[in-house]
């Protein structure tokens, strides 16, 4: 594999986790923004603290090189979720955010659609040895 797709894998992972890795401490810290969000879709707090704890999850499967592909599509499916939520209850502005909660989970949502490609390139290449 070649130097620069494994640079791109190692900043996908990193750039996910680290927009996790602030997600799951907004939720955990009772941020207004993140209550906000959990109690427009009557999930507050126990769905808060579940996302928190998928978060955190998908940060350690996301930084550990051979279970990167179950991080990035738990945080896959976490994302899609966000930007569903995000889009159902038309809050793209979360209590003045500049819509910088959804922009983040776009981010990672194609981030982690990037670290599954790149694994499965892997994958082949190890099986065409």
């Amino acid at each position: 594999m070649k130097n620069g797709t494994k640079l791109i894998d190692i900043g996908t992972r990193i750039i996910a986790a680290g927009i996790f890795s602030y997600s799951a401490f907004m939720k955990l810290t009772a941020a207004p923004a993140a209550v906000h969000i959990f109690q427009r879709i009557n999930m507050e707090p126990a769905g808060r603290f579940s996302v928190a704890g998928l978060e955190i999850l998908a940060i350690i499967l996301l930084l550990i090189p051979k279970m990167a592909w179950r991080g990035a599509l738990l945080g896959m499916v976490l994302m899609l979720g966000a930007i569903v939520v995000h889009i159902i209850t038309n809050e793209f502005d979360v209590l003045g955010d500049g819509g910088l909660m959804f922009a983040s989970a776009i981010v990672v949502f194609f981030s982690c659609i990037s670290i599954l490609l790149y694994q499965a390139d892997m994958e082949t290449s190890v099986t065409d040895i």
